[in-house]
């Protein structure tokens, strides 16, 4: 008879890991199943984990964690082919207990962190493939995987398996995502010495930079660009929609190389030497995307759920809030001795009414409107660089008239009221 858990989580990423450390914590018997070597060889995100969410997991979880800098500085690039419009905020309140944020690597942090859910008495198995959960009587029961005799039962699954999940959607939890519901990031981490980083970057010590990059780092196309500081590596990498690719042609490592040779981002790589390169898909539907969260013995966390605000690029804190919300629904419904969906949608209440999925509503048509007017990345950011490049170049001409040759060069290209009618369509599609 195959052993009886409490929970099984399948997917030791941060919402996975989140939920079995909480659960085993609690007391709960945990089996938390990773089809990876090891948790964090299959995972990949851009490199930023906000401190809130996990402190609420592990207090003062950076005294110990494998964490890389503390981000200091976040800048923003509207970047054009030879130039590059920034803005941003550095504050050295970050760079002091309990900080904001930190740059980190997956391969590193994830191990760790499904070390501390064994210490707290969860059972990692490694190298195992979930194939299908098992349903009886309409109720998840346990999961099957690859392995010899590999049935697994318990009162509760939760799914962690990513993007496109095909656990839930095995279970009739959502349909195939289109390609505007995803984007392939591609990523690569290139090993820099820590003096050279901290040079080019203005940095000291240990601080961190993260740059965000639109416009031409995706050739015009919805998706964005980043380049973030570890302690002696830098995490590059680029993004698009699947759809944005497929009507570009675009191929994700051609994207990469195009945005490591251009003139604004090529002297901050320089000499360095690729360590790692890595592919992944990311949840970009957004809220109209959420797919059914809960079920009888069974609930659906993290990137699986679609839970990703990609307006300011948080996934992880998502992912591991979503994660501890679905283990404090199963530790009331074990004392209730009650997996239904009527019990365990304790976790989507929570999830309704926490930031996550009002974040998620408020930039609900953010993605679809982008996709749909590709101007504001083909047009506007290369007229941005033109307008500042003529306000800045000193060549005799009264400032006055500058201003008004820039509103003259803008509105002949595309008409005033086309202008303001775009303004007004991305502010509504972001307020």
């Amino acid at each position: 008879m195959p052993e009886k858990f409490d929970v099984i989580v399948v997917g030791a990423g941060p919402a996975g890991t989140s939920c079995a450390y909480s659960c085993a914590k609690s007391g709960l018997k945990v089996l938390l199943i990773e089809r990876g070597e090891y948790p964090g060889s299959k995972n990949v995100m851009g490199g930023v984990l906000y401190r809130k969410q996990m402190e609420e997991i592990i207090p003062e979880f950076w005294k110990e964690a494998p964490l890389e800098r503390p981000v200091v500085e976040q800048r923003f690039w509207m970047m054009d082919k030879e130039s590059v419009v920034q803005f941003g905020y550095k504050g050295l309140e970050w760079a002091v207990e309990p900080y904001n944020n930190f740059t980190v690597l997956r391969a590193q942090f994830d191990q760790w962190f499904a070390q501390k859910a064994v210490e707290a008495g969860a059972l990692l198995i490694n190298e195992t493939v979930v194939t299908e959960c098992i349903v009886e009587n309409g109720k998840v029961v346990g999961v099957r995987t690859d392995r010899p005799d590999g049935e697994a039962f318990a009162d509760v699954v939760v799914l962690a398996d990513g993007v496109n999940s095909l656990l839930s959607k095995q279970l009739g939890f959502h349909r195939e995502f289109r390609p505007d519901e995803v984007a392939l990031t591609v990523m690569e981490v290139i090993n820099l010495p820590k003096e050279k980083i901290n040079d080019r970057f203005n940095l000291e010590g240990n601080h961190g930079t993260t740059i965000e990059i639109f416009g031409d780092s995706t050739q015009g196309n919805l998706g964005t660009a980043f380049l973030y500081t570890n302690k002696d590596s830098l995490n590059i990498g680029v993004g698009t929609t699947l759809s944005s690719m497929i009507k570009a042609k675009l191929k994700p490592y051609e994207l990469l190389d195009y945005l490591k040779k251009h003139p604004m981002v090529r002297p901050y790589i320089e000499g360095g030497e690729s360590a790692e390169y890595l592919a992944h898909l990311i949840p970009e539907g957004g809220y109209h995307s959420v797919p059914r969260v809960a079920g009888n013995g069974v609930l659906v966390v993290g990137d699986a759920a679609q839970l990703v605000n990609a307006i300011h690029r948080e996934g992880s804190n998502m992912a591991m809030a979503s994660g501890k919300m679905a283990a404090e629904a199963i530790f009331e419904a074990k004392k209730e001795g009650n997996f239904s969906e009527s019990s365990l949608n304790r976790y989507k209440e929570a999830l309704y009414g926490s930031f996550i999925i009002k974040d998620l509503e408020k930039y609900k048509d953010a993605a679809h409107t982008f996709e749909k007017y590709p101007q504001y990345f083909k047009d506007y950011v290369p007229m941005m660089n033109q307008a500042m490049s003529k306000f800045f170049t000193v060549d005799g001409t009264p400032k006055r008239e500058k201003q008004k040759e820039i509103m003259r060069s803008v509105t002949a290209e595309k008409g005033t009221f086309k202008v303001m009618q775009d303004i007004y369509r991305a502010w509504k599609a972001v307020k």
